[in-house]
């Protein structure tokens, strides 16, 4: 680095004060005159998967200093889907993702930075930080949080939502179930361990080239992520030298290989809105039909909850990201470049002579388990892709289903509508009993303009835990899943009831029909009777102008914000 340029060198000049301010925080006179590199994260007290990160950026720290730099931190704590569940909280949810990325683009534009490390671990604040590094296009690495430990008899902290249900029936649960839940539900810090957003989006950062290969899904608790984190300071020295910059990495052909990973694996459908919005801050489109395309062709391979059986620090411990890679090879566009300044294929090359990729099955073995067994092999997995993009009079541009999660059974249903204004309301009809099996619940007014994309996981964990509903009730709504959703829920229905999109103009009563192989979406009856496309056209048109569409309240600040502006879910969902 001896004769790189820092970049706040003519800032410098400007005005005496700059040094002396960052002086008075402990720097020194030669520190000023080194390259200075953000260090940016999320870390709080506000859940699991952001209490450890400032451990991880002080190994970041060290790499950096070994390599002559001065590194900075800086923090915009996010927030967890889990502790907004079920009330208004869970409305902001989505709008904290341009929120931490509009946070860190202040960050990161004040001081001309010579380059940023980024590290978060769960659902938004993974994309809003890909979204950060895409705007600000300066050289950057992420590090992902790893996972959480598994919970006793490897079960997930999703337990909540068969306790959550039992908890509002009378005589269904004991006080000492919940409390035993409560004290064992989330072991340690790290992501959740199983494939839901957070998971996903860890993997994506690695599949888009921007996380050492390797570092997602990495157990929190191991001595391992920190070596992932040390090796990141080092690493983006080389980056600012090199000026390899987010734009080089993050191509349209970086954005192909990730939704290849990601059918392959089974990953949380909110990636079909977060991948679309990182992409779009480089004039990148990527149309929800590519999402399609690639599912159609891609084995799924991923046996990993809730697609599947495992979870994912037993993912890891099978080998990952890069194992998933390199037995996709053929599929994949090897010559992309990377944070490691190499491309893929070199990476995968490095990481078999280091032995990678069975370094770590002896912990799989400690578990009775195998590789096959987390990750199947090619020619073992038993159907293709893991989600779909449907269509039809009710979503005319547009919805999505994660069909990997979803029974054989109920991958094609005809059922009778069961509609809802709010999330709140079709839940406690559920808890109450009201809806029978073969319904459809539709869900509606959820979107981004309609109350900020909120996810309907309590719901959809109400009736797979219902023994009554489970397996033949579905759910359609222009809001979103938790990754962690199981069963026939599709959702990201656009144009959104709130736009003018026609589910605002299904009524109780009609009949809705889907197909997943033929990726169809449409009311095919009204008022329960099977009805012609052309009269239900000319009924949708009479409903639109006799009760149009219901106005949203007052809303103020980001809120208020991100509902006047947002862009469809099939455009990812951003400003």
């Amino acid at each position: 680095m001896e004769n790189y340029k820092q970049k706040s060198a003519p800032q410098r000049l400007l005005w005496a004060q700059f040094d002396a301010l960052q002086m008075g925080t402990g720097w020194d006179d030669q520190d000023i005159t080194k390259p200075q590199i953000l260090i940016e994260d999320v870390y709080g007290d506000s859940h699991p998967g952001s209490y450890h990160l400032n451990k991880l950026t002080e190994q970041a720290k060290y790499g950096v200093f070994e390599k002559g730099g001065f590194p900075a931190q800086f923090h915009a704590t996010d927030i967890c889907d889990g502790c907004a569940m079920g009330h208004n909280g869970m409305n902001m949810i989505l709008a904290s993702r341009e929120a931490i990325c509009d946070m860190v683009e202040v960050h990161a534009s004040v001081d001309p930075w010579d380059g940023m490390i980024l590290s978060s671990s769960c659902d938004k604040s993974i994309p809003a930080h890909l979204k950060a590094a895409a705007r600000m296009n300066i050289p950057t690495i992420f590090i992902p949080g790893g996972s959480m430990r598994p919970g006793p008899n490897m079960t997930t902290s999703l337990v909540a939502g068969d306790i959550s249900l039992r908890q509002k029936r009378e005589g269904e649960i004991t006080d000492q179930e919940i409390r035993d839940y409560k004290l064992t539900g989330c072991p340690s810090v790290g992501a959740c361990t199983f494939l839901g957003t957070a998971s996903t989006m860890q993997c994506m950062s690695e599949a888009l080239g921007m996380a050492l290969p390797g570092a997602a899904l990495c157990p929190a608790t191991m001595r391992d992520i920190l070596g992932y984190a040390r090796a990141s300071g080092r690493k983006i020295m080389e980056l600012v030298e090199k000026n390899i910059t987010p734009d080089k990495i993050l191509t349209k052909n970086a954005f192909v290989n990730a939704i290849i990973v990601h059918s392959a694996i089974g990953g949380s459908t909110n990636a079909a809105i977060h991948l679309p919005s990182i992409a779009r801050e480089l004039g990148i489109d990527i149309e929800p039909e590519l999402f399609d395309e690639i599912n159609h062709r891609i084995p799924h391979i991923g046996n990993i909850n809730p697609s599947g059986a495992q979870l994912t620090e037993s993912f890891w411990f099978a080998g990952g990201i890069p194992m998933v890679q390199l037995m996709l090879k053929e599929y994949l566009d090897l010559d992309v470049m990377t944070v490691t300044g190499k491309t893929l294929g070199e990476n995968l090359d490095e990481l078999q002579k280091d032995n990678f990729f069975d370094r770590n099955l002896g912990y799989l073995a400690n578990y009775g388990l195998k590789r096959e067994d987390v990750i199947f092999p090619l020619e073992k997995a038993e159907e293709t892709g893991s989600i779909a993009i449907l269509k039809g009079n009710i979503a005319p541009e547009g919805a999505v289903i994660k069909y990997s999660a979803c029974v054989r059974e109920m991958r094609r249903h005809k059922g009778t509508a069961r509609v809802f204004n709010c999330e709140e309301d079709a839940y406690f009809s559920v808890v109450r009993g009201e809806i029978n099996p073969g319904d459809v619940l539709v869900i509606r007014y959820e979107g981004p303009r309609g109350s900020g994309m909120p996810e309907m996981l309590m719901t959809t964990e109400a009736i797979v835990c219902d023994k009554r509903l489970n397996g033949t009730v579905s759910l359609v709504t222009d809001g979103r899943f938790s990754g962690a959703t199981r069963g026939a829920a599709i959702g990201h229905v656009s144009p959104e009831a709130a736009s003018g999109g026609p589910l605002a103009f299904v009524h109780t009563g009609d009949i809705i029909e889907y197909d997943i192989e033929k990726r169809t979406l449409n009311v095919v009856g009204i008022g329960g009777r099977d009805a012609t496309s052309e009269e239900i056209k000319k009924v949708f048109a009479q409903r639109e102008d006799a009760e149009g569409i219901i106005p949203r309240p007052e809303r103020k600040g980001l809120f208020k914000r991100y509902t006047s502006s947002a862009l469809s879910a099939m455009k990812g969902a951003g400003y």
